[in-house]
């Protein structure tokens, strides 16, 4: 749209002649040049809008794990915590992103809660995974009274059944915080 204010100042130039009338004309075309664009066309398929400085997604804390392992392994204990930490928070704020996202949509469209609890099942992995990278560092610096609560989240999230819970009890056995090993049933070690 022309504004008002730019009107007056064309006026009151007076352009004289036919090359006056031609750059009054040629200003007004330029004001007016935005407005005759046409607009964006819509793409077909959905994009994925992250917020500027924002990597809030499950493969960013896929790379944060990468890069946390990578620093534990060149002994850069503190940065490959801090690393686990960032990954941590933000696989559980995924987690409760997915879940309202998911109860939202509950009985109105049956694709996006599926979409949204196939995610929080795998950013409860990750957490999970983030949790025992985590107790491990810990146990490697003789802190296993930091160690433990992370254990016993990964048990509880992940359930004895799954390979990563019966990890964790096991841990939990190593660490002499519990006593009584677990053996899933149908493994061939007995207990």
């Amino acid at each position: 749209m022309i504004r008002p204010s730019a009107i007056p100042s064309l006026r009151s130039a007076r352009p004289s002649g036919f090359a006056g009338v031609c750059g009054g004309v040629l200003a007004l075309f330029a004001l007016a040049q935005p407005l005759l664009q046409p607009p964006a066309r819509a793409q077909a398929t959905p994009q994925t809008v992250q917020p500027a400085g924002t990597d809030l997604n499950l493969s960013s804390v896929k790379t944060l794990l990468a890069r946390g392992d990578a620093a534990v392994a060149s002994g850069n204990l503190a940065e490959g915590r801090r690393l686990y930490d960032l990954a941590r928070d933000a696989s559980r704020r995924l987690l409760g992103f997915y879940r309202d996202l998911s109860g939202s949509f509950r009985g109105l469209d049956a694709r996006i809660p599926r979409e949204m609890d196939d995610k929080g099942r795998e950013a409860l992995t990750l957490l999970a995974e983030t949790n025992l990278r985590l107790a491990a560092l810990f146990r490697r610096q003789n802190q296993p009274e930091v160690a433990i609560p992370l254990l016993v989240e990964v048990v509880k999230i992940m359930t004895p059944t799954n390979e990563g819970g019966r990890k964790a009890y096991q841990q939990l056995v190593e660490l002499g915080f519990v006593v009584t090993p677990y053996t899933a049933p149908g493994s061939s070690t007995g207990g």
